[in-house]
């Protein structure tokens, strides 16, 4: 039964517009609910700033950095909020598939909760992201790296266990959970204009535009992706839902994943532009913010910078001052960034 209710709840709310007000799986006082449920559970990032970096955007930039936060990233706040969401003597397990990030959070929500955790990753997931599931005392379920294998393996391993699904970018706990950074920024930065967040699945794009469209409207609500994994983009241009049609080849590995129908309206309504970026971009946003920032954040992260640097940027964003950049992880494989060798920040 409890896996039905989840699954209901992360489905069941495709756009549905009622006069002018769209309704959306997600409200402010759902964020504000995930807000005071996950305090003490999570760290509020601090927001970093670098003169070099600032010169090169010619604007004034603010990092949140939430490869600071637990975990490594922005997710355990939806995974805490999701799990403390569920009522505990109906949920003997949770399940999700995940890239690594989402799972690293999620392990860490159940063990918090003493109850077990299975998370179905992609074989080509980071070995240092696996190895974190693992710590945290999940149990890892291979999976293929499509969208339709790891959904495929995720229901399976639901029936399987008698678990609940938290799906990590749909489920509108895990997207309430997320909408917190916007909170934080706001209050941190008064003086924001804008703010640029990687979508991937895009719980935290959709999450942080709920919180901050609600309290700071005039707030621009940029999101960031790979031209490789673009589907956010040709979303927004065509107005139609649009997924990936193949697993996307990219470095920001955090971001393969297709926007779904829960984000998507909240997406199309509330975010401003989206900004696509090449593997190169990326790579030099990266290498900046590790060299100029000494934050080891991972590319996927460094999608923010490389949109904020980007000639389109540029022109499509006016006289914008003060811009916010999420930072949304630090779960770096140190084994596989021989692409290093490649890229030099220094020739920007």
């Amino acid at each position: 039964m409890a896996c039905a209710v989840v699954a209901a709840r992360c489905i069941s709310s495709t756009a549905v517009v009622r006069m002018m007000t769209p309704s959306y799986c997600v409200t402010l006082k759902d964020v504000q609910e995930a807000q005071r449920r996950i305090q003490g559970f999570v760290h509020s990032t601090p927001v970093m700033t670098c003169s070099s970096l600032d010169a090169l955007a010619a604007r004034k930039l603010f990092f949140k950095c939430e490869l600071l936060q637990k975990t490594g990233s922005f997710k355990i706040r939806g995974a805490i909020n999701a799990v403390k969401s569920l009522r505990s003597d109906k949920c003997t397990a949770v399940v999700t598939h995940s890239s690594g990030n989402h799972g690293q959070a999620l392990a860490l929500a159940a063990q918090i909760m003493g109850i077990p955790a299975y998370v179905v990753v992609p074989s080509t997931a980071a070995a240092c992201k696996k190895s974190a599931i693992l710590g945290y005392g999940a149990l890892v379920v291979d999976c293929e790296p499509t969208d339709e294998s790891r959904a495929e393996v995720a229901a399976n391993t639901v029936q399987k266990t008698g678990g609940v699904l938290i799906h990590p970018n749909q489920d509108p706990a895990v997207i309430a959970g997320q909408g917190t950074i916007g909170f934080e920024i706001v209050q941190q930065v008064p003086g924001l204009e804008a703010l640029v967040i990687p979508v991937g699945g895009g719980g935290m794009l959709a999450g942080i535009a709920v919180a901050v469209k609600a309290i700071k409207p005039n707030v621009k609500i940029y999101a960031a992706e790979p031209l490789n994994a673009d589907d956010c983009y040709r979303s927004k241009t065509s107005g139609i839902l649009t997924a990936n049609l193949q697993p996307p080849i990219t470095i920001a590995d955090g971001v393969k994943t297709s926007i779904g129908p829960n984000t998507w309206p909240i997406i199309r309504d509330l975010v401003d532009e989206v900004f696509v970026v090449t593997e190169d971009e990326i790579k030099n946003a990266t290498l900046l913010i590790w060299e100029r920032m000494k934050l080891l954040i991972e590319p996927t992260a460094g999608l923010g910078l490389a949109a904020v640097l980007s000639s389109r940027f540029q022109e499509k964003t006016g006289g914008a001052q003060n811009i916010g950049v999420v930072l949304c992880g630090g779960n770096v494989d140190l084994s596989s960034i021989d692409w290093i060798r490649e890229s030099s920040p220094s020739s920007s």
